[in-house]
């Protein structure tokens, strides 16, 4: 696979898996370190770039489409939503440092758009948490050889 092709595969990768969508990245990200054909740094700015991405897509769902939450083909039930409200709330922006975490990282992405986080703010927060846990990915990976 050619660098382009592994990157754009890498960041489609991780955009899914930051949606709402399941879907995962770290273990694609892991494996296309350890082959060493390609860039680190490369790899590792398409796999930031693209669960950022991801979660703004959260952030803006929250954001403009946070009173559909009650209808059922609405990507967050109502418990889970209720549940990273209160985290949110409790936590305020800090909690986006959790953005990285399954099962609990989506919801509290949709639900600082919900509660009108400012993007600019969003992103500096998020981009945090998803560069730390793809950097720990790649160190692991690196330290194979």
């Amino acid at each position: 696979m050619t660098l382009p092709g592994a990157l754009t595969l890498l960041f489609a990768a991780a955009f899914t898996a930051a949606t709402l969508l399941p879907a995962q990245s770290e273990g694609l990200l892991f494996w296309l370190v350890t082959t060493q054909k390609y860039n680190l740094w490369a790899l590792l700015a398409a796999a930031t770039a693209g669960n950022v991405l991801g979660s703004l897509v959260n952030w803006w769902l929250g954001r403009y489409a946070a009173h559909f939450k009650n209808r059922s083909w609405f990507p967050v039930n109502e418990k889970q939503f209720s549940k990273a409200e209160q985290f949110f709330q409790k936590y305020g922006k800090w909690s986006l440092l959790l953005s990285w975490m399954p099962f609990i990282g989506d919801p509290i992405t949709l639900v600082a758009g919900a509660l009108g986080i400012r993007w600019g703010e969003f992103l500096v927060w998020v981009t945090l948490a998803k560069l730390g846990r793809y950097a720990v990915v790649c160190a692991a990976a690196a330290s194979l050889f």
